[in-house]
């Protein structure tokens, strides 16, 4: 065989595996609305970047038909390349082979990646198009879902690991996705479930369809699962993109500062955010879309416990992770949601370099027989734990209530914070002035000829002596308290004093977060 032979059958070789089987196939795909896996990480990754791996892989089951069907690539596009040049592994599920399910030789390639995303540092993006575990081959597809979550699980806190879900995702599958760092889903062409609609009608008699059951929506607002809900695959691209330019290749980096150029940081309109009445709502958006750089803000988990707020921004072209009570949702109680949600972006900025900062309007936690029930003390304790925890620079700005327990979980001097401001208009208490007053001083307002009078007298009184930021302030508990203009100022200040921060923990394997 010539030299000219030997090439002409590895370009048929490559170019059998480039079409996935066949150009109807790719038809089908495009009919659903979706992308094929090739056209994805060529969208996702820079141009003539992409270097694959194991494409010559077929699978090994001959068993039920299998042998009639050698397709390369066995399901499963995997390889590396750059995103804005920065180095990045990605394997993109194809559903156009089998389904997209794994098996054997399927999830060695994907180990493969994941292993030297391991090894040398860089960030792992799957995009999950898949109908599950490859039933012809049993046990074997099994073993290959165990080895990717135990590779998942070693990579956590040492590289970021993105996961977009632009299909099917059910079974065993998703447990990888729920170990890595942030899930996308598309709406309407992606779902996860444990068990399917299928089962579900003969377990529990329920009738609802997998959109209800495991759609965009129903993660993005009800379960948290899905951290970002995306119009379709391209829109979902685009989101593991920006998601990427806030955070850096590994634990031992830091996030890529952009190029800023020092301005005015005064911003006037804070000073009239906070309304006289201190039980009318207000939105914290505003507070956060002044303080950051323009357009910086970058929401994760939006739709989900919307009673706080998280998310990445830059400060001064750096980038930071934002906590934040939202008064205009539930008056900003912390909750078991809202408490789960936090903590875990908490612990992600943490594993990865990201200052955090908190913006503080909280009235204390969500009381009622459900939140007892369902565990808000251990929920809560998951904040309290993350921030505790925390050894990156945290700063934190009180804007009107820090009320009881809750006043120490967000972030508060005494678990760690480095500084904390508070606005003139914080109130620092146990409780809120007039419940205070209700039990502090009931005696006298029972006997008083004018029990209203007498209330309102006792609460100014109660209100000059502890709710006022100052009293907090004169034990060092405040830092400064700042007029509201001045917050980007100091805080640009504060970062650069904190950026060569060291705070090592105590020695340990691990600690026993409440779960």
């Amino acid at each position: 065989m010539t030299k000219k032979d030997k090439t002409k059958i590895l370009e048929k070789k490559i170019d059998d595996a480039l079409i996935g089987g066949g150009q109807k196939r790719i038809d089908s795909q495009h009919s659903k609305g979706k992308l094929t896996a090739r056209e994805r990480i060529n969208i996702l990754l820079d141009k003539n970047s992409f270097q694959e791996l194991g494409m010559f892989v077929t699978h090994r089951s001959s068993d039920f038909g299998l042998d009639k069907k050698v397709i390369l690539g066995d399901g499963v596009v995997t390889g590396f390349g750059t995103i804005e040049g920065r180095l990045v592994y990605v394997f993109s599920q194809d559903f156009t082979i089998f389904g997209g399910s794994l098996a054997e030789a399927y999830a060695e390639k994907i180990v493969k990646i994941m292993e030297l995303a391991l090894k040398n540092g860089a960030p792992l993006i799957g995009l999950n198009d898949s109908g599950g575990a490859r039933i012809q081959e049993g046990v074997v597809s099994l073993a290959g879902y165990a080895d990717i979550f135990y590779r998942n699980t070693l990579a956590s806190g040492v590289v970021p690991q993105i996961s977009a879900i632009m299909g099917p995702c059910a079974g065993g599958a998703v447990y990888s996705p729920a170990i890595t760092d942030f899930n996308i889903m598309v709406e309407n062409t992606s779902y996860m479930f444990v068990t399917g609609p299928n089962v579900v009608k003969t377990v529990t008699h329920e009738e609802v369809s997998s959109e209800e059951l495991g759609g965009a929506n129903t993660h993005s607002s009800k379960s948290g699962i899905a951290h970002f809900s995306a119009k379709n695959d391209i829109d979902a691209i685009a989101h593991v993109k920006k998601l990427l330019s806030y955070i850096p290749q590994n634990c031992e980096e830091i996030p890529i500062a952009y190029k800023y150029n020092g301005e005015n940081e005064i911003r006037e309109k804070l000073d009239d955010i906070i309304p006289e009445n201190p039980n009318t709502p207000y939105d914290m958006h505003g507070v956060i879309n002044e303080i950051v750089d323009n357009d910086s803000f970058f929401e994760v988990h939006k739709q989900y416990a919307e009673n706080i707020i998280v998310g990445f921004a830059r400060l001064a072209g750096k980038s930071i992770g934002i906590i934040a009570n939202q008064p205009a949702f539930l008056a900003g109680v912390l909750d078991i949601n809202s408490s789960k949600k936090a903590a875990r972006f908490v612990r992600f900025c943490d594993a990865f370099n990201i200052p955090l900062l908190v913006l503080e309007d909280v009235p204390g936690f969500l009381p009622g027989t459900d939140q007892e029930w369902n565990a808000i003390i251990t929920n809560g304790a998951k904040l309290l734990y993350a921030f505790s925890e925390a050894t990156v620079p945290r700063i934190t700005v009180i804007t009107r209530k820090a009320y009881g327990g809750a006043y120490d979980v967000m972030n508060s001097k005494h678990i760690g914070a480095d500084l904390n401001f508070a606005w003139p208009t914080a109130e620092i208490a146990v409780m809120g002035a007039k419940g205070a007053s209700e039990i502090i001083f009931k005696k006298e307002i029972m006997s008083s000829d004018n029990k209203d009078a007498k209330l309102e007298e006792k609460i100014n009184e109660y209100q000059n002596l502890f709710t006022n930021p100052y009293i907090a302030a004169s034990r060092g508990y405040i830092d400064e308290v700042i007029k509201p203009q001045q917050t980007r100022e100091r805080l640009i200040r504060a970062y650069k004093m904190l950026e060569n921060k060291v705070d090592n923990l105590p020695k340990k394997k691990h600690g026993n977060i409440p779960l």
